[in-house]
């Protein structure tokens, strides 16, 4: 476990490589940033019936990308933190099959999943302090500030692939 308890103000003790990496990672998922269409914002007008689109024969739809996307910051965090596997709110991982129809509900479900898990992953990001970046996590070489910039770069990475999607329905 490598997150720290954040004290009872709010604030933890993390210093200025976690605070730019936690505004890299809001910049990929929800905020303003130079690159364009960020995550949540590449999801901003697609209806419940375009999530369900698929751009080809065993290829991913949006409502996919979407919970995969979820899952990897469920799965980061859970890395950060030491919680235990087994306990996303889906069943399985990765990838996850999209209903055969989405309804306006399902879909306000999914991504309210994706900002949870986004605000999950914000909140132990936060509790990180600059030296905890170099710390070894697994098995291999990962680092927990190799997972916290690839979890930004996921998030950029399926955007783009959603806007691909979007074009390619017209």
């Amino acid at each position: 476990m490598v997150a720290r308890r954040v004290d009872r103000a709010g604030a933890a003790g993390s210093g200025p490589a976690v605070a730019v990496l936690r505004a890299l990672v809001d910049e990929g998922f929800d905020r303003r940033s130079w690159h364009g269409t960020n995550l949540r914002g590449a999801l901003r007008g697609v209806s419940p019936t375009q999530t369900v689109w698929r751009p080809g024969r065993e290829r991913h739809n949006i409502w996919e990308i979407v919970t995969h996307a979820a899952y990897w910051k469920y799965a980061v965090r859970r890395r950060l933190t030491g919680e235990k596997r087994g306990s996303f709110t889906l069943p399985g991982s990765n990838f996850f099959p999209a209903p055969r129809t989405a309804t306006q509900a399902t879909w306000r479900d999914t991504v309210a999943l994706l900002t949870r898990e986004h605000r999950m992953l914000c909140d132990a990001i936060t509790r990180l302090e600059d030296r905890d970046l170099a710390t070894p996590v697994g098995r291999g070489q990962d680092t927990v500030g190799w997972l916290v910039r690839g979890v930004a770069a996921h998030d950029l990475y399926h955007a783009g692939q959603i806007q691909l999607i979007k074009r390619l329905m017209r």
